[in-house]
């Protein structure tokens, strides 16, 4: 790290752009997590100020978490607590972190009724009966991790209530008190930058990313229950996938006798008659090659 005086005509307390210098170095890991930094003669040096201006910097880092202080010693850059979700899961952010011991909060910033949302919520769960817009802000131990925008039929969660949301799950709820199982749906994962009401949020820099986890899901009964879309801090949260080695199952089903062809084979062919022949000899294959591996294993 090269020497980098204070700006005295910045309008900044000269401890603020200290501390923002340092702030910026530990985020990028050229101060990686857990180095020990320059000691404070050497910061004085660098930065052209008094060690007054210095222990005020590093004070201002303290209490933000960025970096550890023990006593006698010099500080360290905090090592970033990592939270991980398993994405193929049912089961919500609320309820996995409960299950590991960790208190997730919710605040709800808004529930509304909207007659139409965004062309994925609503190609999921169509407009008829008008739609709910559900956004809240979940945090561990006061510190933002995801900002979540979920869609809900109208008609089917009349009633919901913000309070009861608070600090709660909300597929608990939908299980306890609307009898909706959510049950599966499909899931996307992608990288996108924040927005400023994302980053005010989340308490980090417009631009920086975030993981944008989205999907519609289905109830016990396979009907269209909600379209969720979570952004999630990328420096806070780690999604996990499960990978399994697992065979492709094919499932056989009876095949219906082929259609009778007109005496003497002469007329035009049954329709699909050829595309069928072609399904039943490959069924007779992978019945063939069944037998083969259970007599093999």
């Amino acid at each position: 790290m090269t020497g980098m005086p204070v700006d005295r005509t910045d309008t900044r307390p000269l401890h603020a752009q200290v501390a923002g210098a340092l702030r910026a170095e530990i985020d990028d890991h050229v101060i990686a997590p857990g180095e020990t930094l320059p000691s404070e003669a050497a910061l004085c040096e660098r930065f052209g100020v008094s060690r007054s201006v210095v222990r005020q910097a590093l004070a201002t880092l303290e209490d933000e978490g960025t970096v550890r202080r023990t006593p006698g010693r010099a500080p360290v850059a905090a090592v970033p607590t990592e939270h991980h979700r398993l994405v193929q899961r049912v089961a919500g952010l609320f309820d996995q972190f409960s299950s590991e011991g960790l208190r997730l909060s919710t605040r709800v910033l808004s529930l509304e009724p909207v007659e139409t949302g965004t062309p994925n919520a609503v190609a999921h769960l169509g407009t008829r009966g008008g739609l709910l817009r559900l956004e809240r802000l979940r945090s561990v131990e006061g510190e933002p991790l995801s900002y979540v925008r979920t869609w809900l039929p109208a008609e089917r969660f009349a009633g919901l209530d913000p309070a009861s949301l608070e600090d709660a799950s909300l597929h608990r709820l939908m299980e306890t008190r609307f009898r909706a199982v959510p049950s599966g749906g499909r899931r996307q994962i992608r990288a996108v930058p924040a927005d400023a009401n994302f980053a005010g949020h989340l308490g980090v820099e417009a631009g920086s990313p975030l993981l944008l986890l989205e999907g519609g899901g289905f109830d016990q009964h396979g009907a269209p229950l909600e379209w969720f879309e979570s952004w999630h801090r990328s420096d806070r949260v780690v999604f996990d996938i499960e990978a399994t080695e697992d065979r492709d199952r094919v499932r056989l089903s009876p095949a219906a006798p082929p259609a009778a062809q007109p005496a003497g084979g002469a007329g035009a062919p049954t329709p699909g008659a050829g595309a069928l022949e072609r399904a039943l000899l490959l069924a007779d294959e992978l019945r063939a090659e069944l037998a083969r591996a259970r007599a093999a294993g």
